[in-house]
């Protein structure tokens, strides 16, 4: 059984292999120390996909501005893209976002290569930055009123 539960500080070594695992692809290995800091006192709320105790996946959210929830560091272990995870992991994100009751929009910063993927769920693009993760790695800024 599949399970999406809070973040633990015991889960860090796990996030950090994801991470790792998704390098060059999705992420670039100069955003790894940014991430170890995250873990160590996550923003907001950040949660981990879980299947018989294995962490698979992990992502959250946080208050950007006034009515406003950023997707905080969202990532599924390599080995199992295409399984829904990730679909499962931006769906409970934006249910705790609507539950907490009080934000208008959510907003994120992915890749181009990404942007597609949170397109379906009604994010639209309000921006780039050429470059903007790393050399090659445009940085896609995106939306979704709520």
């Amino acid at each position: 059984m599949v399970d999406v539960r809070p973040y633990m500080l015991s889960d860090k070594q796990a996030c950090l292999a994801i991470f790792d695992g998704n390098v060059p692809d999705f992420f670039d290995a100069t955003e790894r120390d940014l991430f170890v800091e995250f873990l160590d006192r996550p923003k907001g709320q950040y949660f981990c996909i879980e299947k018989d105790g294995r962490i698979l996946g992990c992502g959250g959210f946080a208050r950007e501005d006034r009515g406003k929830a950023r997707f905080t560091w969202g990532m599924v272990d390599q080995a199992h893209h295409g399984d829904g995870l990730g679909r499962l992991l931006t769906e409970h994100r934006l249910q705790e976002i609507v539950k907490a009751g009080d934000y208008k929009e959510a907003d994120l910063p992915t890749t181009s290569r990404v942007a597609p993927f949170f397109e379906k769920f009604g994010f639209v693009e309000t921006g780039r930055e050429k470059d903007g993760f790393a050399p090659g790695m445009d940085k896609v800024l995106m939306i979704k009123p709520l």
